[in-house]
């Protein structure tokens, strides 16, 4: 018996090395279900489109593609955030958009969306598969764009498509993974070595794009005694193992990487494309690597802009360079580090009271117990600052998150697929109480593949980086506040355990419980809602924001919250004015 298109279809993602398809089987795409389940590759039944999409970023992130399927329309359009997140986050997908008989459309049938205007902007590769003549030609040349340009390809499949017999092509149906050499010219290295030997004081900035050039990075450090600050998205790479790692920037970072970049004389952005303009330095001499040149040039005023691998770059333009002999401006960053460590680690000591934990204190404590080799899954707002803050690199643990799309609800389905992916790794999802409420109906798609995901909550009871934000800008927080249900009752549930800390001295011993069980535990933490976190440099009218903001609260009558307020930060702001 011939095979149809969706057996074919199925047959080469099997040759692509897929595992797994996340999706929400329905309708136009139950023949390539059937042909999933005829197969080697596992469908993997979420609750919700926007979760798989989540769950196949995290995977491709991790191991370098995925896939996940919507069926119709509002399949496709639940999907849509998971996929501007891994388009964003350049991480290469493949979405599989099936889609009403080809016969309807244009005829506003049920469940129609036009599924070429709906993702073309979170795509480098959009097109309809309409003939059995396509297929072959079609996807492969989706899945070379999305591992070649690092981002998103998707494939609109008519569910009548999906049951015609396939046809053969002619054209090659191997997916080429290519691992090209690219660095700037002799001549760009030529000047950008001129440049360094003749700068005194040079500091490192490195991003994601770092992440395969950590060695490189600490010997060129070590040649130019230049401080190294890094991204969130490249901690995990550039922290660990590294002696003059000085943190890093922006609103999430510590005033020393800061303050290295604006002291220096030259500051080098290694595949980084850090957003924060405000976070760069403006006087000194900045000069930028990354392996897409349309990026050059749109965060800082640049010297040089070059186009390489970093590792590449670094190794052909360490043999142009002269040592530096004088380490002041080095030790003087590592000690100013030092003292922010110091100052960070008065959050920790004081470890809260009663519904009011620390969130500080439970991050440090959860990096204590954390495997080496774990990967944790940050929900974006304040865990994304506890994470970046405390949850240390160890040259073997990864952390994934919404870093570029910023979108709330991902840390819970990126833990799916991370578990999923790599079922021998500790799997930690720090989930804000607003983001997992969010998507709380897949904590059961958790339990139904028996996942060991450990959904660490932090439950400050507001959504916490909007209530911040609103104050520094001068306003009352208001809308803010989160009624929860009792999440610990909701994962038990579900199938799995759930427990509730209320006390600091619980969270040790409720931690390593959780850690420690075999099996998926959710751990509902009551931390302090007034816990705030404030960017490395604090602009004058930020600190009048928050005066009006608190001034505002206390004619309305909060002077309770007022005061908690003031005293959980005092330390924070004390130490960053």
């Amino acid at each position: 018996m011939a095979k149809n298109i969706a057996e074919q279809i199925v047959e080469m993602l099997e040759s692509a090395n897929v595992k797994r398809i996340y999706a929400v089987t329905g309708d136009s795409l139950n023949h390539l279900n059937i042909a999933v389940k005829k197969s080697s590759i596992q469908w993997i039944h979420v609750r919700h489109e926007e979760v798989g999409a989540y769950a196949a970023a995290a995977e491709a992130e991790l191991d370098g593609f995925a896939v996940c399927a919507g069926s119709c329309g509002p399949g496709h359009v639940h999907l849509i955030n998971g996929v501007y997140e891994a388009h964003k986050s350049h991480v290469p997908m493949l979405v599989i958009a099936s889609t009403i008989p080809s016969d309807e459309m244009g005829m506003d049938y049920f469940q129609e969306t036009n599924t070429i205007k709906l993702f073309d902007d979170c795509s480098y590769y959009n097109q309809m598969i309409t003939r059995p003549e396509q297929v072959q030609r079609t996807i492969q040349t989706a899945i070379q764009h999305a591992i070649s340009k690092k981002g998103v390809a998707v494939i609109g499949l008519p569910g009548d498509v999906s049951e015609l017999d396939a046809q053969e092509g002619t054209t090659s149906t191997q997916i080429f993974k290519t691992n090209p050499v690219i660095r700037p010219s002799d001549e760009e290295l030529k000047n950008l070595a001129t440049l360094i030997n003749e700068s005194k004081k040079v500091t490192l900035y490195c991003g994601i794009g770092s992440a395969e050039a950590s060695a490189e990075v600490i010997q060129l450090s070590h040649l130019l005694k230049a401080p190294v600050g890094y991204s969130f998205r490249g901690k995990m790479a550039i922290q660990p193992n590294n002696p003059n790692e000085i943190g890093l920037t922006g609103l999430l970072g510590f005033p020393s990487a800061y303050h290295a970049m604006h002291e220096a004389d030259l500051v080098i952005l290694l595949g980084t494309d850090f957003p924060y303009q405000k976070f760069m330095p403006v006087k000194n001499k900045i000069v930028q690597v990354d392996e897409s040149p349309e990026r050059l040039g749109r965060r800082a005023k640049l010297e040089l802009g070059l186009t390489g691998d970093v590792k590449q770059t670094i190794m052909a333009l360490l043999p142009l360079l002269n040592e530096k002999t004088d380490v002041d401006f080095l030790n003087e960053q590592l000690a100013f580090y030092d003292k922010v460590k110091e100052n960070q680690l008065e959050y920790v000591k004081d470890s809260g009271k009663a519904d009011a934990i620390q969130p500080e204190y439970v991050a440090h404590t959860l990096d204590r117990l954390a495997k080496k080799d774990a990967i944790f899954t940050v929900d974006t707002g304040m865990c994304c600052v506890w994470g970046a803050r405390f949850i240390t690199g160890t040259g073997e643990r990864k952390m994934l998150g919404s870093f570029n799309h910023g979108s709330m609800a991902n840390a819970m389905p990126m833990a799916i697929g991370a578990s999923l992916s790599h079922p021998d790794k500790q799997i930690i999802a720090m989930c804000g109480d607003g983001g997992l409420s969010m998507l709380l109906g897949d904590m059961a798609t958790i339990f139904q593949y028996k996942l060991p995901v450990k959904l660490i909550v932090f439950n400050n009871r507001t959504l916490g980086m909007v209530k911040l934000e609103m104050e520094v800008g001068g306003m009352p927080d208001n809308e803010t506040d989160m009624i929860n249900p009792d999440f610990a009752m909701v994962a038990q549930a579900m199938g799995y355990p759930g427990k509730n800390v209320h006390q600091p001295e619980e969270v040790e011993n409720a931690i390593k419980e959780c850690l420690e069980y075999n099996g998926p535990y959710l751990l509902n933490i009551f931390t302090n809602p007034n816990a705030l976190a404030l960017p490395p440099k604090i602009e004058l009218d930020q600190v009048l924001g928050m005066t009006k903001s608190m001034a505002q609260l206390m004619l309305g009558g909060k002077m309770d919250e007022v005061l908690e307020t003031v005293k959980s930060n005092y330390k924070h702001i004390k130490g960053l004015l």
